[in-house]
């Protein structure tokens, strides 16, 4: 393992919150504000008559919400999903780990990622490792990430841009799809295919359908940029990197565009939204135009440096303005609220959709 695994995972933790939002898409946004909502003034519903249960792989959790996969393979990573993972089986979510990539290269480090499931036994675990890792290394490699965790799913993120402007990038994806295939025949858990910040077209999305994966996480652009993070570390470093990243700064489908595609092309996938998804209110929406569930990330983070408390705290906040949003749209679940259909779709959104379905 390179000795700049550790430095680049703690790079990423310090720069998100050190810039906070600074680190998200500076003129492209998620879209979201496109999607409205059809208010229901009659909704001839109580209040406590919303559940916002859901299920995704099969098990029913109490809230459409995945803790994203965010860090691992430092000593600061440690304590932070130590707090996320106690938080997630508190909450009944999902959580997902980071990059296992530097627990696979240096057993040394696996506690930083193993903690997850010490903390959480009865959690619903969700290992992580690049489909580049994938490709390069084999199936022996994801095997190896599930058992680190005992994961319940992994997730297989595709990080072209990332890879792209990073200055330790490794931007070699072929043969990543056959690669899923394999894995997707040969694991005894679900795959789940994600970016992480670009969004996935319908194109791609029939892909990794027919490869085997279960879950489609869209993680568009509108949130968190990697291009951003990775051009505040290359900076002085890689001038060429350097140059690559300011152009591509506002590059990717943003995460409601991504979510439409998806839901466009395939049949028979789960999808998660995530990438810039904020509040409940914006999950609704992501869910009304198509998605299962919703992902956060960045917004977890400065929490999981306090405590498995202000973890839970965000998490329930978030629940009570979606479970708002339900009741002001005049649905009682989670289902009704995606089949009702009881959005109107706006400015570029409706244009991107107008010129994709025919592609699609």
């Amino acid at each position: 393992m390179s000795d700049e695994t550790p430095a680049r995972k703690r790079d990423h933790i310090n720069i998100c919150l050190d810039l906070g939002p600074g680190v998200e898409y500076s003129e492209k946004t998620t879209w979201l504000e496109y999607v409205e909502l059809v208010h229901s003034a009659a909704p001839e519903i109580d209040l406590d008559e919303v559940s916002t249960e859901a299920r995704l792989l099969g098990r029913r959790f109490k809230l459409p919400l995945l803790i994203e996969g965010m860090t691992g393979g430092t000593s600061e990573a440690h304590e932070i999903n130590r707090n996320l993972a106690e938080a997630a089986e508190k909450l009944e979510i999902p959580m997902e780990v980071g990059s296992q990539r530097a627990g696979l290269a240096d057993p040394g480090l696996e506690y930083t990622y193993r903690i997850a499931r010490e903390s959480a036994p009865k959690a619903f675990l969700i290992g992580n490792i690049s489909a580049v890792q994938l490709a390069k290394e084999g199936v022996a490699a994801a095997e190896k990430a599930v058992e680190m965790i005992e994961a319940d799913a992994l997730a297989l993120h595709l990080n072209a841009l990332q890879e792209l402007v990073q200055p330790e990038g490794s931007p070699f994806f072929r043969n990543v799809v056959k690669a899923i295939r394999e894995a997707s025949e040969k694991l005894q858990v679900p795959l789940i295919a994600k970016e992480v910040g670009t969004g996935i077209s319908g194109e791609t999305a029939k892909m990794l359908a027919e490869a085997g994966v279960k879950v489609i996480d869209v993680a568009g652009a509108g949130g968190t940029n990697w291009a951003r993070i990775e051009l505040e570390r290359a900076k002085g470093i890689d001038p060429e990197k350097v140059s690559v990243a300011e152009v591509f700064l506002e590059w990717g489908i943003p995460t409601a565009a991504s979510v439409l595609e998806v839901a466009s092309s395939v049949q028979g996938v789960e999808i998660v939204a995530s990438g810039g998804i904020r509040n409940g209110l914006q999950a609704a929406k992501a869910i009304a135009i198509g998605a299962d569930f919703v992902g956060m990330a960045r917004p977890f983070l400065k929490p999981a440096t306090i405590g498995p408390e202000a973890v839970v705290s965000f998490a329930e906040r978030f629940g009570h303005q979606l479970k708002a949003a339900m009741f002001l749209t005049g649905v009682k679940t989670i289902e009704e609220l995606k089949k009702r259909r009881r959005y109107v779709l706006l400015g570029p959104l409706l244009e991107w959709m107008r010129q994709r379905l025919r592609a699609l």
